[in-house]
């Protein structure tokens, strides 16, 4: 029964991608960050669901007008000089082999950002874009969290079966940086179930995350909290919310978790602890003898003794300075203009709505920043996703910018 219920919502999606390409989009966001073919028990989980989805897609986007050329801005030639980047360290890989395998996979997850660009081309089709991420990643985090509290926390959270965030550590970030596009969501929607709902969603996030007995997602969660209470019209109730539920929170989880998460002051007793450093420690050693091309994907085989365990070390590690520089520079310079466009916007009748996206995103992007210092996820596809939403964002507010000002002009 199961197994036709997805096989139906799969063919729903493609019918919609076939009617309109940026449902297509929407629907690859959902195969990605929700994988619902993986929650089937027979036939259908070993159908090449997202493939299929993709070609659809593909044709649409190629046959379609309602399109876009790709935006004028400086991130997507960085992205491909990226992407060229690590074809380059997979020529001088210490595993061949390895390197072009994971090469191969990590076009596969870029190439549909092409689609991304060109189709979602209006505000509403951002919108749509980033409550389809937020609900996909939103459903399974809220199950997550029901999940760990019946078990009183004593079991932890993983993520859907064949995704990036799988693993619970990757998952329990992946929650955290849901959180800001569920509230951007609040913000912006007018249905009254949606407005309640997402906020009674948040301690439960909060609690798959807890759960997931991640000392990362823990800092994430500390920095994402800091960051909500500040932006926040509502700290004097904000702030007693958080005191009440860590309160409430400490009597519930077990002892162990508590014995975990005090690893991160005393990490020299911890082997894993240890154990990351001493990978970091050789992958800086190994990039500063190879500066151009790192070891290539996968170069911890040979280079240390465990994966790098962090998204930056992982990064210039496999492919160099440079890469890591051009890697780098997507997200700072993302950071920047999330920073700069409300200033563009300041006091301008009708663009209120931008302030609330662009510190959403950028709180999603931090906690992206700071959740993957000690997870190796730099090849994520949600990262990019939040990139090019940020350069789809900036084109979006100019265009508006643009007509409110002819308006302007022709009035006088």
């Amino acid at each position: 029964m199961r197994d036709y219920a997805v096989l139906i919502f799969l063919l729903a999606c493609i019918i919609a991608a076939w009617k309109k390409p940026w449902w297509g989009v929407l629907s690859l966001a959902v195969f990605s960050y929700l994988n619902p073919h993986a929650y089937a028990w027979g036939f259908v989980r070993s159908l090449p669901v997202y493939y299929v989805l993709f070609l659809v897609v593909a044709f649409r986007t190629f046959t379609s007008k309602d399109k876009q050329p790709l935006p004028k801005d400086w991130r997507i030639p960085v992205f491909v000089m990226l992407w060229i980047g690590f074809a380059i360290s997979s020529t001088q890989a210490y595993f061949p082999d390895i390197a072009w395998q994971r090469f191969w996979m990590v076009t596969k997850i870029y190439l549909p950002f092409y689609f991304t660009l060109v189709l979602i081309n209006t505000r509403y089709k951002l919108y749509s874009l980033i409550i389809t991420i937020a609900a996909s990643i939103g459903i399974v985090a809220v199950k997550g969290g029901l999940f760990a509290i019946l078990k009183g926390f004593s079991a932890r959270v993983y993520g859907p079966p064949n995704t990036q965030f799988e693993e619970n550590n990757a998952f329990a970030v992946a929650m955290l940086i849901s959180v800001p596009l569920l509230l951007l969501w609040q913000k912006e929607t007018l249905n009254p179930w949606i407005k309640k709902g997402i906020p009674m969603s948040i301690p439960i996030i909060y609690a798959a995350s807890l759960s997931s007995w991640s000392r990362g997602a823990l800092l994430t969660m500390g920095v994402l909290t800091l960051m909500l209470i500040f932006n926040s019209k509502r700290k004097y109730l904000i702030i007693p919310i958080v005191f009440i539920g860590a309160f409430f929170a400490k009597d519930y989880l077990p002892q162990e978790w508590f014995g975990r998460m005090n690893t991160i002051e005393t990490y020299q007793k911890d082997s894993s602890a240890m154990s990351r450093i001493e990978a970091w420690t050789d992958g800086w050693n190994h990039t500063l003898e190879h500066p151009f091309v790192g070891a290539g994907f996968e170069g911890w085989l040979f280079v240390t003794q465990r994966d790098w365990h962090s998204s930056y070390v992982e990064m210039f590690s496999e492919h160099g300075f440079i890469a890591f520089g051009l890697w780098l520079s997507l997200i700072l310079g993302t950071l920047v203009s999330l920073t700069n466009i409300p200033k563009k916007t300041q006091n301008v009748v009708g663009m209120e709505w931008v302030i609330n996206y662009c510190f959403m995103l950028r709180a999603s992007l931090i906690c992206y920043m700071v959740g993957t210092a000690f997870l190796g996820l730099s090849y994520w596809d949600l990262l990019y996703h939040l990139i090019f939403i940020s350069v789809l964002l900036k084109k979006i507010v100019f265009e508006e910018l643009a007509v409110i000002e002819s308006k302007q002009i022709k009035s006088r």
